[in-house]
This record gives C-alpha cells, structure tokens and sequence, in this order.
C-alpha cells in the first residue's frame, strides 16, 4: 500500500484521525520539501481525515562512536515538532528512550507551537518504573501543558498473545517449552526467571527467544491509568489479533475503554497492529480487516449503533497504523 492507500483505507474504515510516523513516511525527511506537505493536506481534504498525531524516534547512536549529547537530542526533536505543526497534528510521540532532560528543555518550544509532546509509556515500562517517575518529576514541577503521556495498550497484556506462541512453535520450539512460557505469563509467574530455567532445561535459540520475549510483555491493571488522566491526551491502541467473535485475544479492551472513559478521556485510540509480523510466514496478512475489526470492537464497546462495514462513521478515528475517538 502507497502512503495514499492508508490514508484512504484509514476514512473508508470511519477512522478519521491519523497518526503517522515522518521518518518512515517522508521521503528526504526531515525536509520533505513544500510539496509534500501540499499534497498531505489534500489527502487529508479528500479522505475527510485529520492529523491528529506524529511519532518522533530519537535516534542517539546517529554518530559512530558516539550517543547524541542533549543538546543535539533537543535539537532533534525540535525538527519534529515543527513537522508536526506543519501537518496540523496536535499531539508528538516521544518515544520511551528519550531523556527527561530533553522534554524539559522542548516543553517551551512546544507550548509556542501548541502542541503536547507525549512520552510514550510502552511496556515493559510502566508507571511506576523509576525512568517514568523522572519525567513525571518534571511534568509535576514544570506544570507546563505542552507535556504528557502517550500510553501503548501493550502495557496491558493480559494474557501472551497467541500469534507469538504459535510462530515461536513452527519456528523450533519444542511445546513443553512454549507451555511453560504462556503458562508462567499468564499466571504473573516469574518471567524473568525463565531464561535461566530454560537454559537448565537445554532450550534452543528460539525457546530462549520466547522466554525473553515474555518478559518485554506486560499486564497491568487498566486503573492505573485513573491517576495521570489529566496527563493523558492520546493512546495508541496496541493489538497482536483480533479474533472472529470481535475481541482481541491478549488485551482486555473491554476492561480498558471503561476506565477511558470514568477518567474522562475524550481523545483517539490509534490502532497500533502488531500481530503482522508474527503470521506472515503462513498467511497473506490483511492488516486493513485487522484494524476494521478493532474499529468494530471500538464501536460496540462504545455503544455506537452504527457499523463500519456501512461507511465513515462520525466519531471515529487510524494510526497509518490507526485511531478511535473515546466519547
């Protein structure tokens, strides 16, 4: 699919907010040149969609022999915030390794430009993790609107997604092993033991692969998002598979959106599929029915009556990858 395509496919599903990612998306980023822009805005006219977000990388081992210093960090992300006020967005991601340090010094080149940087807490990080409790030190201290969180859904895994444990199967690993794995998981055993474990059981590569991959995966209860509402203003809605009877198999979305919605969340799930990368030795991937599928979830778990199969419905919203508004 061309850039084009998703947007497209994006209104067709009713998705209306788009999030996008300029370093994988623009060519010659980060200066796509005026005509890229000028055609992004027609799309957006023609689809009937909206930028709502962009994700920035922070790419500190640019230099060989060398990480970033802040300065050069802060520059960089600057660059980004100026591509997200050209596209209209509203809201930057930040990703997870980006230090507090720079957020602090981008808080008052952001708030000029209107827009909120959002650090992105994706798993295995979590609230409580001593590298999230420093950005909200400077969040709390700094008071500024410009900054935030941009909580991924894959902190909420409840159970280990099944399109994991069954690649890791065609690809080597013997039962017992992948058993044991989902098993630990999903009873919040000790994961972090596994690879140990495994190891004194003989485990191949890919065993000792799904052992470190359980512990890169999260369950927390959704409640805990209740304390830093005020500070969340977009979400990307992670997803590994999205069965026939319309639910996902390992986030408990249905636990999820009502907790969005106590806290008074008004802003967009942007549909993140992950589970591609995990089928595609044995099926062509259809990533568009994919994220229709989580749209339709959205849907019924909002309690809107009206289906996407019928068209562009109001109040929805894709990250090319995806989004969904949670009123």
């Amino acid at each position: 699919m061309s850039l084009e395509d998703c947007v497209r496919e994006a209104g067709s599903i009713g998705a209306f907010g788009v999030e996008i990612i300029p370093e994988q998306s623009m060519t010659r980023y980060p200066n796509p040149g005026d005509e890229f822009y000028r055609v992004w805005d027609e799309w957006m006219e023609k689809y009937g969609t909206t930028t709502v977000a962009t994700d920035l990388f922070l790419d500190t081992k640019r230099y060989p022999g060398r990480v970033m210093t802040l300065a050069e960090m802060t520059g960089s992300v600057r660059k980004d915030l100026d591509i997200a006020k050209r596209m209209g967005a509203k809201f930057v991601r930040a990703i997870i390794n980006t230090p507090p340090e720079v957020m602090e010094d981008c808080a008052p080149y952001a708030e000029r430009l209107g827009l909120k940087l959002l650090l992105e807490v994706h798993a295995p990080f979590h609230y409580e993790h001593p590298w999230i409790l420093r950005h909200l030190e400077v969040m709390h201290r700094l008071q500024s609107p410009a900054l935030g969180f941009m909580p991924d859904m894959g902190t909420f895994v409840e159970r280990f997604p099944r399109v994991m444990s069954e690649r890791a199967l065609r690809d080597g690993a013997r039962p017992k092993f992948v058993e044991l794995a989902v098993e630990t998981y999903n009873n919040r055993g000790d994961v972090h033991g596994l690879m140990d474990t495994f190891n004194y059981m003989g485990a191949n590569p890919v065993e000792q692969g799904i052992a470190r991959l359980s512990t890169f995966l999260t369950w927390n209860e959704p409640r805990v998002m209740l304390e830093h509402m005020p500070l969340i203003h977009h979400i990307q809605a992670k997803f590994y598979e999205m069965t026939d009877d319309g639910s996902e198999y390992s986030i408990p979305y249905h636990k999820i959106i009502p907790v969005l919605i106590e806290g008074g969340y008004d802003g967009y799930l942007s549909s993140e599929y992950e589970g591609n990368r995990h089928i595609q030795d044995i099926v062509e991937v259809d990533s568009v029915e994919q994220v229709r599928r989580q749209h339709r979830m959205f849907q019924r778990l909002l309690g809107e009556e009206t289906t996407l199969d019928a068209g562009a419905t109001q109040g929805s919203g894709v990250f090319a990858d995806g989004g969904s508004n949670v009123r």
